[in-house]
């Protein structure tokens, strides 16, 4: 698996600076797809994001066919700036395991434990769309607003730091994690989002995790959606990662529904491209938003802070040159 295309294309798309994070109305939320969108959930918003999988597994080499269900989740809260969110996510899994080297097959093999559990924080650095809001819509061409420009292609950034909890033992060992012992490991992601005119949304992750340990994964994920309206909205996605414990590459595509501005449903389907093993697993989920949001903040950058210095002061300059006038005609 080739991951050099995925760190070239974003290496060409990065430029850093100090901007704010956006509130929405609606929800908006990681799923159904894989990766982190760059914007955080807002100040005092508490967001649920869950869903159950169902699939199964065949391995080619090993002759086995594994059965198995899963539960994701994620629990995101934002606090202090709107650019900041903390959250807890994770996913436990169970599967039943047909060996088919016996005969007959030997199918009394369960095992179930958290393939995941991580606690972090993502922080939005560059917002380009903010940018645009404060300088306003062209007001001479209605087709200079309503057409991609090269701006488009300037995403906003956001980085991601957590930390991996994994629970085994030597006695009971997690099927799903590397480690012989529990223990604690980095995961840093590196996320961009584009927003696209007609309702495209482009985003990328390039993730490093697990790096202190023996078994480092460095993957990505690509994923477009597209909104078909306001209520609907459909995507497909790319994600692969590399490790010596565990490689593949696998393809998502599935829709999402708004029930009401709070409240989301989805469904999704995983498709792996290896036969070491072969995955299809169908997920459906929902996301709800607990929204105690009340203030927007604006963090404006030093460009558009300097802008508006230079017009206060020019005013304040023009002010002063009509009070001189004022006193010279009254003399």
């Amino acid at each position: 698996m080739n991951l050099k295309l995925p760190f070239l294309f974003l290496l060409s798309l990065l430029s850093l600076s100090n901007v704010s994070a956006q509130y929405t109305e609606m929800i908006n939320t990681n799923r159904p797809g894989g990766s982190q969108g760059a914007f955080s959930v807002g100040t005092n918003v508490i967001q649920v994001e869950t869903g159950f999988s169902y699939g199964k597994e065949k391995h080619e080499l090993l002759k086995t066919e594994t059965n198995a269900w899963a539960i994701d989740y994620s629990v995101r809260y934002g606090f202090w700036k709107e650019r900041l969110e903390v959250s807890v996510m994770g996913e436990f899994q169970s599967n039943n395991l047909t060996n088919n080297r016996f005969s007959p097959p030997d199918n009394k093999n369960k095992e179930s434990n958290f393939k995941s559990n991580t606690v972090g924080a993502k922080y939005l650095i560059y917002d380009p769309y903010r940018k645009r809001e404060l300088e306003g819509p062209n007001l001479y061409s209605w087709k200079a607003n309503n057409k991609t420009q090269w701006a488009d292609l300037i995403p906003a950034i956001s980085v991601y730091a957590g930390a991996n909890f994994d629970f085994t033992n030597i006695d009971t060992p997690n099927p799903f994690v590397p480690e012989a012992e529990s223990s604690i490991s980095p995961k840093l992601v590196l996320a961009t989002q584009n927003n696209f005119i007609g309702g495209w949304v482009f985003v990328t992750n390039i993730i490093v995790d697990r790096v202190t340990t023996d078994f480092p994964t460095y993957g990505y994920i690509v994923t477009l959606t597209h909104a078909t309206n306001r209520w609907f909205s459909v995507f497909l996605e790319n994600q692969g990662f590399k490790s010596d414990f565990y490689s593949d590459q696998l393809l998502r595509g599935g829709a999402a529904a708004l029930i009401n501005p709070n409240l989301q449903v989805d469904f999704s389907l995983t498709y792996s491209l290896k036969d070491t093993p072969s995955r299809l697993y169908g997920r459906a989920g929902l996301a709800y938003r607990f929204d105690m949001h009340n203030k927007d903040e604006y963090l404006e950058d030093k460009e558009i802070k300097e802008e508006k210095k230079k017009e206060e002061k020019s005013k304040k300059d023009e002010r002063e040159d009509e009070l001189e006038l004022e006193d010279e005609g009254e003399k």
